[in-house]
């Protein structure tokens, strides 16, 4: 199984777009994307320092226009991909070219979404002084025990050994002078305390925006930051990227619902490396490629070519179909069990695991055609459990 992932700010480096914009297609695409953004990305993804890019105003939109526009030099014919992709999956702002590359929204509402992510963080993180801190080894409760006693967020978890605190930077230097044990800590050449309360206010400004955003259900499974749930419905996606700005990123959640899926293979689109390298520590056995340049796109097809297999999805048409967000155990609800007809929203029933239970709807609606599993089945992230028949078409 194929797993695309897009790497989120901080992967953006000095002259990254350079061998890119040597094809004129590419250039052309990017052109396109920045006149949405109302950037110069071409100009800042070739001339521009360190610290340019490292303001979230640039770096968001050349991170997401990157990403969307490599995507379509890797598969050019975008309908032939879905078959062979198993899930997509974004890291923070890279959630938007994850969303774009499934085809919940279009490249032109994801560069404007993330225009205004960007400028709404870069503001949000001008009110008070805040940073971010990357803590790498140390035991995770002591870790995380740690962040409580400062006040800080652990506001991206990564995996083991792979923590990051984000709070005020008065906090993080009182961290910095009380360290866990055996953790080493280095301060991230970011503008705020992203995935935090620090950030409500851009949350409020995006959620006013994405009120207007029509979406359309996953073409391929999405795996959300939030918990690592497959999402398939596409009012939902966008709901939790927006919501993400200030809530922490579990990618632990999202590597966790790889494995349950079976993933062999995880492909990032560039600028590549952050999240293969993370993969390749956490997930033993999973193959990885990271896209860097144009000059590795044969190699990056074969690596597709190896790995993608049959949609679950894609062979059974989305709006008749139900999935589990996630892996557990599944409970049938009582009045959906002998239910004909459900209505839009009716619940069928509950996934629970370990750690927590989500109630899944049926959110179209229509007539039951068959369960596609019984009452206390085991069940997968993404797994077909009803197919229903839409109500009015014949």
């Amino acid at each position: 199984m194929l797993v695309i992932v897009a790497p989120g700010q901080g992967a953006q480096t000095p002259g990254f777009l350079s061998p890119w914009l040597e094809d004129p297609v590419f250039a052309s695409r990017l052109d396109w994307l920045s006149t949405v953004a109302g950037l110069d990305l071409a100009d800042y993804g070739t001339n521009a320092d360190a610290e340019t890019i490292r303001d979230t105003r640039i770096a968001q939109p050349l991170l997401v226009a990157t990403g969307l526009v490599a995507a379509l030099d890797l598969f050019p014919h975008p309908a032939d991909a879905f078959a062979r992709i198993g899930a997509v999956a974004g890291h923070s702002v890279g959630e938007l070219s994850a969303a774009a590359g499934a085809r919940v929204i279009t490249a032109e509402q994801a560069m404007v979404l993330v225009r205004e992510r960007g400028a709404a963080m870069a503001t949000a993180s001008a009110l008070t002084p805040t940073g971010m801190t990357a803590v790498l080894g140390g035991d995770r409760e002591e870790v995380l025990a740690a962040l409580t006693l400062h006040g800080l967020t652990a506001a991206n978890d990564n995996g083991p050994g792979q923590i990051v605190a984000a709070g005020t930077l008065e906090q993080l230097a009182a961290f910095a002078d009380a360290p866990p044990a055996k953790a080493r800590l280095i301060a991230l050449s970011v503008a705020g305390a992203f995935h935090t309360s620090h950030m409500q206010s851009a949350v409020s400004h995006l959620a006013g925006l994405a009120r207007s955003v029509s979406t359309h259900d996953p073409r391929t499974p999405v795996i959300s930051n939030r918990d690592g749930q497959i999402i398939h419905d596409g009012g939902d996606v966008i709901a939790r990227i927006v919501g993400q700005i200030a809530s922490p990123v579990r990618w632990d959640l999202c590597m966790e619902t790889m494995l349950d899926l079976g993933v062999t293979g995880i492909l990032e689109m560039p600028p590549a490396g952050t999240l293969t390298g993370i993969a390749k520590r956490a997930m033993k056995g999973v193959e990885t490629f990271a896209l860097k340049s144009p000059d590795q796109l044969d190699d990056a097809r074969a690596f597709a070519d190896k790995h993608g297999e049959a949609s679950q999805i894609e062979t059974s048409p989305t709006w008749r179909m139900v999935v589990s967000p996630g892996k557990g155990t599944f409970h049938r609800a009582a009045e959906a069990a002998d239910a004909g007809l459900l209505p839009p929203g009716a619940a069928i029933g509950e996934v629970a695991s370990t750690r927590d239970s989500t109630v899944v709807k049926a959110l179209h609606g229509g007539s039951v055609v068959e369960w596609l599993v019984e009452d206390g089945d085991l069940v997968s992230p993404g797994q077909p459990l009803l197919r229903l028949h839409p109500e009015g078409v014949s």
